[in-house]
C-alpha cells in the first residue's frame, strides 16, 4: 500500500500471482528443499530430469514438443524451444505454452520455489505467440499474455499483459503495442 493506504498496481499484480500458488509448509530445522522427496516421487523427478536434459541439447523442435507433452506439459502447436531452455523439473505438468510461442535459449520456467519453511507451487501460462528471451526466468504462478515479449535475462515475477514488452530484474513494462 502507498502512504495513503491504497494498494498499488505492483502489489495487486504480486497478489494475483500468489493467489494462483499453493503453499506446502515444511516444518523442521532444515529448509524446504531437504524434504521435496516426501511430496514428489524420486523416480518421476529422475525421469523428468533425464528427458529435460536431453531436450536442452536436442535441436528438433518437433521432438522437444512431443517429449515435453509426455511429461504432462500442455504444449501448443508451433512452439519453439531454444537450446538449453529448461522447464520445471519437479512439476512440468503445471506448464502451459500456447501455440507459436517462443522460449529462448537458456530460458527457465519454474513452477516451484523452495523457501526456508515452505515451498510453493503454481502454474505458468505462456500465451500464443509470446516470446521469452534468452536467459529469462519465469517464476511460478505467472501468466504471460498473447504476443507479449520478455527481454533476455529478465526475471518475471508478475503477470505480463498481452501485447506488452517487459525487461529487467525484476521485469518491468518497457513498451505496449
Amino acid at each position: 500500500m502507498d502512504d495513503d493506504g491504497i494498494r498499488t498496481d505492483e502489489q495487486a499484480a504480486t497478489q494475483r500471482r500468489h493467489s494462483r500458488m499453493t503453499s506446502h509448509p515444511q516444518p523442521g530445522r532444515h529448509n524446504s528443499l531437504h524434504g521435496w522427496y516426501r511430496d514428489r516421487n524420486l523416480l518421476r523427478v529422475v525421469v523428468n530430469y533425464t528427458i529435460i536434459l536431453f531436450c536442452r541439447l536436442c535441436p528438433s523442435l518437433v521432438l522437444k514438443r512431443l517429449l515435453f507433452r509426455t511429461l504432462g506439459m500442455d504444449v501448443g502447436s508451433g512452439v519453439a524451444w531454444g537450446l538449453e531452455s529448461t522447464p520445471d523439473v519437479f512439476w512440468p505438468e503445471l506448464i502451459t505454452v500456447e501455440d507459436d510461442a517462443v522460449i529462448g535459449y537458456d530460458a527457465t520456467i519454474l513452477c516451484h520455489e523452495f523457501l526456508q519453511d515452505e515451498y510453493r507451487t503454481g502454474p505458468v501460462v505462456i500465451g500464443e505467440r509470446a516470446m521469452i528471451g534468452a536467459g529469462a526466468i519465469v517464476l511460478p504462478g505467472v501468466e504471460i499474455g498473447e504476443d507479449a515479449q520478455v527481454a533476455a535475462n529478465s526475471l518475471v515475477t508478475e503477470d505480463v499483459p498481452a501485447d506488452t514488452t517487459v525487461a529487467g530484474v525484476p521485469a518491468e513494462v518497457t513498451g505496449e503495442e
